[in-house]
């Protein structure tokens, strides 16, 4: 066991729209979750499973600050459906229904309207070396076949515009993408499929982790996309595999909101910590 992990650790299971979480509370102490840790929790079998794990902590400069952690034990630099259901969480704590949450994408705000949690994941990054890509490209037009769109999200996406989504083998193509040299840090992998007047269907592959039943920073990507293309306005429904995400592009940053699962609170054992 790392000597910063304390012999017994109290967790959050949650859900967005089907991507589900791990959720630590360290406000008050010195953060936990290291890769090896991640790893462990994030394995559904022997641990408890979870598409990235979210570690709230003190901040001077906001409510609280969350750390994303994806499966495989790497990190991530956003997680929408994640900030969403942790801002919820502090929202029920304590009562308010507007927040700043410090992540290593920048200060995002999270508003409550209409029984709703809105979170603003910033503006859509298309300078290459921001998102970031291999090379100078035009990040609107990659050069790769299918001629997706990449956006930061503060994750790197790429978005294809198909004519189904349902058709894509995404276990096939998903890997091969997100290890594609044109990205060096790897990148999350979108299909989007217009099924009516600003609405879309989409699947995703998320980088370190796989296939997905749904992506918040991923639906802001795809939305970004769309209206690049010219297929939606700048407020778009996404159909995902775990249900619907609502993502709306203003002049501030692209705002994402969709259902909050709480699912239990448990306790990790010392013998589960100490084989870490």
């Amino acid at each position: 066991m790392d000597t910063a992990t304390p012999p017994s650790l109290t967790f959050r299971k949650m859900h967005g729209a089907g991507n589900d979480f791990v959720v630590i509370d360290s406000r008050g102490r010195e953060p936990v979750t290291t890769s090896a840790l991640a790893r462990a929790l994030g394995d559904r079998h022997r641990g408890v499973g979870f598409d990235q794990l979210a570690e709230l902590r003190t901040g001077d400069d906001a409510d609280f600050i969350l750390d994303f952690w994806n499966a495989d034990g790497t990190m991530a630099g956003a997680c929408g459906n994640a900030t969403r259901c942790v801002a919820w969480l502090v929202m029920e704590e304590t009562g308010r229904d507007a927040l700043t949450i410090r992540t290593a994408r920048g200060l995002l705000q999270a508003q409550r309207v209409d029984g709703q949690v809105w979170v603003n994941m910033g503006l859509p990054i298309f300078d290459w070396q921001a998102i970031p890509l291999n090379a100078p490209q035009d990040a609107l037009h990659l050069p790769m076949a299918g001629d997706p769109v990449g956006v930061g999200m503060g994750n790197p996406h790429c978005v294809f515009v198909v004519p189904d989504a349902e058709a894509v083998a995404l276990d096939t193509v998903g890997p091969q993408v997100e290890h594609d040299a044109l990205f060096p840090e790897r990148t999350n992998v979108e299909y989007i499929s217009l099924l009516g007047p600003d609405r879309l269907r989409m699947r995703v592959w998320e980088r370190g982790t796989g296939v997905t039943l749904a992506c918040g920073s991923g639906a802001c990507a795809a939305a970004v996309a769309a209206v690049e293309r010219g297929l939606t306005a700048r407020r778009v429904v996404l159909e995902l595999d775990g249900g619907i995400l609502e993502a709306d592009w203003r002049e501030d940053g692209v705002w994402l909101t969709g259902p909050v699962a709480d699912v239990f609170t448990a306790t990790l054992t010392p013998a589960f910590l100490a084989a870490v």
